[in-house]
């Protein structure tokens, strides 16, 4: 799969992230490191260059929240995009890049909360916790509360318990 299709001016950074659903049909948020207000978000990061972006989902759900029990559901049909405000556009991720372009897959978790460890890896997350599918939107930064109603709107089918 090839990365979307770049804008003129800065191009957007090809990214991943991943809607882990539990059991009980709740999705896993993170508490960014650091953030004071609106910083809950799902798993997501960069995709490498020549990497697959469901194995950088994969790599990345390892990474950040330190588990690989999970069984891939789906895919977004797009790439979701999000612009960085401009006050953010020359500091972050060294100011290459605009925003992100992003590729969601749906997990469903195969584990305990037990598996959940943040401190495998240099943490990116300070706390986590299962919520409702509908209450995303409300906990990210408001810049990327569009993607977050899209991937609610894409994926709410799924966010049910699971069958016994």
């Amino acid at each position: 799969m090839s990365a979307p299709p770049q804008p003129a001016g800065l191009p957007y950074r090809p990214c991943v992230g991943i809607m882990l659903l539990n059991g009980a049909g709740e999705v896993f948020v993170g508490h960014r490191v650091g953030a004071l207000e609106y910083g809950w978000q799902m798993p997501q990061g960069g995709i490498a260059p020549g990497e697959d972006p469901a194995a950088a989902a994969r790599r990345e759900l390892w990474e950040e929240i330190g588990t690989d029990r999970a069984e891939m559901l789906a895919e977004s049909r797009d790439w979701h995009r999000y612009d960085l405000p401009p006050d953010l556009v020359g500091s972050v991720w060294g100011g290459r890049y605009r925003g992100q372009a992003q590729k969601w897959f749906v997990m469903r978790f195969q584990g305990t909360d037990g598996d959940i460890r943040l401190d495998r890896h240099e943490p990116e997350f300070d706390a986590w916790r299962w919520v409702a599918i509908d209450t995303l939107p409300a906990l990210v930064i408001p810049f990327k509360r569009p993607v977050y109603q899209a991937l609610v709107a894409e994926f709410r089918h799924l966010a049910r318990p699971r069958a016994e």
